[in-house]
């Protein structure tokens, strides 16, 4: 009777491993075979002595661009139809926003609003 009992004991322990094995790998799997998201394209303007540089870019959609506030003084980056605006920017910060529609974006510093720049957003 022994003999059996332990028999037994065995196939539920090994059904127990089997199965835990087999839902582990269930969650484990998916995230071994799962592809990253392709990184986000990013390109920098930089503010300095007093303008964007450069101060026209054209770029696809969905691509993130970074300004750098590069000078001693404090600057923003407001889009002329209130889609981005940043706060006031000092020295090394930056501003980031995504594209994701096509369009002209024009935007100024509004503490110096000769200061002027555009984003073209196109599909390439």
């Amino acid at each position: 009777m022994s003999y059996a009992f332990s028999r037994n004991t065995s196939h539920r322990l090994r059904a127990c491993a089997v199965l835990g094995l087999a839902f582990c790998s269930a969650f484990v799997m998916p995230a071994i075979f799962a592809t990253a998201a392709p990184p986000v394209p990013t390109v920098e303007v930089n503010i300095t002595k007093f303008a964007f540089a450069p101060k026209e870019i054209t770029i696809a959609p969905g691509t993130k661009v970074f300004w750098t506030n590069r000078d001693e003084t404090p600057h923003t980056v407001t889009s002329n139809d209130k889609s981005f605006a940043s706060k006031g920017l000092d020295t090394d910060d930056k501003f980031e926003h995504i594209f994701a529609s096509e369009g002209d974006f024009s935007y100024i510093c509004t503490v110096h609003p000769f200061m002027t720049g555009i984003v073209h957003v196109r599909k390439q």
